[in-house]
């Protein structure tokens, strides 16, 4: 069930969307969380269908914010809020509420959503394109217990990670460290048959990826070595080499989607690692609503001063 709202306010919609749950029987009491989705027209459809995809293992009631700020010396919107509500079949596993905010509401986008929270549960905020300098600070972070970035959207995805380290909360998470898990994973777990002193070690990657400095600190700040950033054609990250004293454990992705495992003394094998989707990369972010030390750890480590090669 859809129903559109036009020139509204928080309270009218919430009463709308009790009316719309009475009519399609969608009571509230299985929404585990609130998650506001933070975005701009261009990336609202992606984002929405993703968030959508992943309350189907989280179901959540889904506000997406979407500000329509104007642009240009002659162009002026008069403040004013417009709804989508979407509930039953055309929600997925919760309820979508779609929030586009003109004029001087677009700075007031806190006070909108209050209202329109799930009671009693925890709020979740994502900005999948650009997101604020400080996600603890925004009037829509503060009402969230985790806030969810994306540093590989930002105009400059390295050096955007300089910020998120200085503006650091806890509860705070970013989807370039979230893609790395099955990395981190297999890197791990390739030790468990012997523990061998690493000596160094190198990152290759398609060049200004976020997820790739962060494997590289991580390993600094794991393995007490200098990693090398290797810039190559991608996609994304493509190699990690760990030169080893009985030898080179390496990582090779050339093609996203299966890796090549070497070990020093085991046979080479082949394991998955493919490159995830939006939605199931949310998917696990929303499965752990806590703080996450270990992003904190890797995103605060100075890198060492390591070359680059082409």
């Amino acid at each position: 069930m859809r129903t559109e709202l036009t020139d509204t306010t928080s309270s009218k919609i919430d009463r709308a969307m009790l009316a719309a749950r009475r009519a399609v029987g969608s009571p509230t009491m299985g929404l585990v969380l609130t998650l506001l989705v933070v975005t701009d027209e261009e990336n609202a459809y992606d984002a929405v269908r993703a968030a959508s995809e992943a309350s189907h293992e989280h179901p959540c009631r889904i506000i997406a914010v979407i500000k329509r700020t104007s642009r240009g010396p002659q162009r002026r919107h008069r403040t004013r809020l417009d709804a989508e509500l979407r509930v039953g079949s055309d929600a997925g596993s919760g309820e979508i509420v779609l929030l586009r905010l003109h004029g001087d509401l677009t700075s007031q986008a806190g006070s909108v959503v209050l209202p329109l929270l799930v009671p009693d549960a925890p709020v979740v905020a994502w900005w999948p394109a650009e997101a604020p300098a400080d996600p603890a600070r925004d009037e829509l972070g503060r009402l969230a217990q985790r806030r969810i970035t994306d540093s590989q959207a930002a105009a400059d995805p390295v050096g955007v990670l300089t910020e998120r380290a200085a503006s650091y909360a806890p509860g705070d998470t970013d989807l370039a460290w979230t893609r790395l898990t099955p990395w981190r994973s297999l890197l791990t777990s390739s030790f468990d048959q012997k523990a061998l002193p690493v000596t160094g070690a190198a990152v290759e990657s398609e060049p200004d990826n976020a997820s790739a400095e962060l494997l590289a600190r991580w390993l600094e700040h794991r393995l007490g070595v200098a990693v090398e950033r290797v810039a190559t054609d991608g996609p994304v990250i493509t190699r990690v080499r760990l030169a080893t004293t009985a030898g080179e454990v390496r990582v090779d992705r050339p093609a996203g989607v299966l890796a090549q495992l070497v070990l020093p003394g085991w046979p080479d094998r082949k394991v998955a690692l493919k490159i995830r989707s939006s939605a199931e990369l949310l998917a696990e972010e929303l499965r752990w609503l806590g703080a996450d030390e270990v992003y904190a750890s890797a995103l605060r480590v100075r890198p060492a001063q390591a070359s680059l090669s082409a």
